[in-house]
């Protein structure tokens, strides 16, 4: 999934946050839960464990990819790898998340349902999702924009 480096992303030496990596994975998840038919997933799956290293700077305006990968879809979790690449394409930040899956009511977490499982083991690679093909988020472009 492919977004612009904001001004809230960085601070002035390109350092960027780590709120800001968590909303561009989380981001990526659900364009991934929602091509998957899996979009009630989202937000309803709790992180339990969530790890970045950061490997370069970013800019504001620079275009930013954030890819993500199932690694293991285990009986109760889901475990993601992801990438972030910086304009030239190299590695920004990459990191691991977890999430487990807990149902509507349950204390703790839940087994996946045998077809939720199935389908996000055996997905494979998604198309990119870019900034010339993502949907328009609606409002008034800014200046630099138009």
């Amino acid at each position: 999934m492919e977004r612009r480096v904001e001004w809230t992303d960085t601070d002035a030496a390109g350092h960027y946050h780590h709120s800001t990596v968590v909303r561009w994975v989380e981001a990526a998840e659900a364009v991934l839960l929602h091509r998957l038919g899996l979009s009630h997933l989202f937000g309803s799956t709790p992180r339990v464990h969530f790890e970045a290293d950061y490997r370069a700077r970013l800019w504001f305006g620079e275009a930013v990819r954030t890819e993500i990968e199932v690694t293991k879809v285990g009986t109760a979790s889901l475990h993601y790898a992801f990438t972030v690449r910086g304009a030239q394409g190299g590695e920004a930040a990459t990191g691991r998340m977890v999430i487990a899956h807990s149902a509507a009511h349950a204390t703790g977490s839940t087994p996946w349902p045998a077809e939720v499982r199935d389908l996000l083991g055996t997905a494979g690679p998604q198309p990119p999702e870019l900034l010339t093909t993502a949907p328009s988020a609606g409002g008034t472009p800014c200046a630099s924009q138009s």
